[in-house]
């Protein structure tokens, strides 16, 4: 019929890459801020060199931002969802899944403010620049419910045990790093470990309520929007042949 756009034969390569990017940052992210918290200040085991513990955190830093990277080109050049390039860097502008996009955005802008502020450490401080760097932790639970939230894989085993995973790693980097501390400062202590081991619940609670219920994609937004520059070329996927996390 006249008008009507052809239907796709199904994701593109570019989709599938969007989700092994993605995926494969959350892990490297989950890495980074695990190593940051069980071994930051002054409590890094005897038998490593701080220096080597330092290279390996930048390292891990660095690779998560190229994955980051790949994630985000591969799913703004992808056209089975249209994506303007500003999606990337302004939070919630998407008409597709605008608020789970939006979570992605603020955790890459919250880990761009991190490195943009180490390329001119010296510059700013030890101080200001360790306050700056607090937002790399800030980024990860942003970046989990992102992944949980618009992720197209999330009803998959491997996919919630990888969640699990990143999670538990994390809560029990805290806790080693409260049992490290030491007497003092008991309020801030409790208040972490607490926090911790809530956050796997409230994740747990919005798994159960939200991406593993029936038609989670509708009411996450995954209608066909006839906005400027996110108009879909196809039918947005559904909860059983949705790709990858984006």
């Amino acid at each position: 019929m006249t008008g009507l756009v052809p239907l796709a034969a199904g994701p593109s390569p570019l989709w599938y890459a969007t989700r092994a990017g993605g995926t494969v940052a959350l892990v490297l992210l989950t890495a980074t801020v695990a190593l940051g918290v069980a071994v930051g200040g002054r409590h890094i085991p005897r038998r490593l060199a701080r220096f080597e513990v330092s290279a390996l955190h930048r390292n891990l830093s660095v690779l998560t931002l190229v994955f980051l990277a790949l994630h985000i080109v591969t799913a703004i050049l992808d056209t089975f969802v249209h994506l303007g390039w500003w999606v990337a860097v302004v939070p919630f502008a998407a008409s597709y899944r605008p608020l789970w996009l939006g979570l992605g955005t603020v955790a890459f802008d919250l880990l761009l403010a991190v490195a943009a502020t180490s390329t001119v450490r010296l510059r700013m401080g030890q101080r200001w620049w360790k306050t700056v760097h607090w937002l790399a932790y800030a980024a990860w639970p942003v970046a989990l419910f992102h992944a949980a939230g618009t992720g197209t894989d999330t009803r998959l085993t491997l996919q919630l045990a990888l969640y699990a995973a990143c999670a538990a790693l994390v809560v029990a980097a805290v806790w080693w790093r409260l049992y490290r501390a030491g007497p003092g400062r008991v309020a801030m202590r409790l208040w972490a470990g607490v926090t911790a081991a809530a956050m796997p619940v409230v994740l747990a609670a919005f798994m159960n309520s939200g991406p593993l219920q029936p038609g989670w994609a509708q009411r996450a937004g995954a209608s066909t929007s006839t906005g400027t520059g996110t108009v879909h070329s196809t039918p947005a996927p559904t909860d059983d042949h949705e790709g990858g996390s984006e």
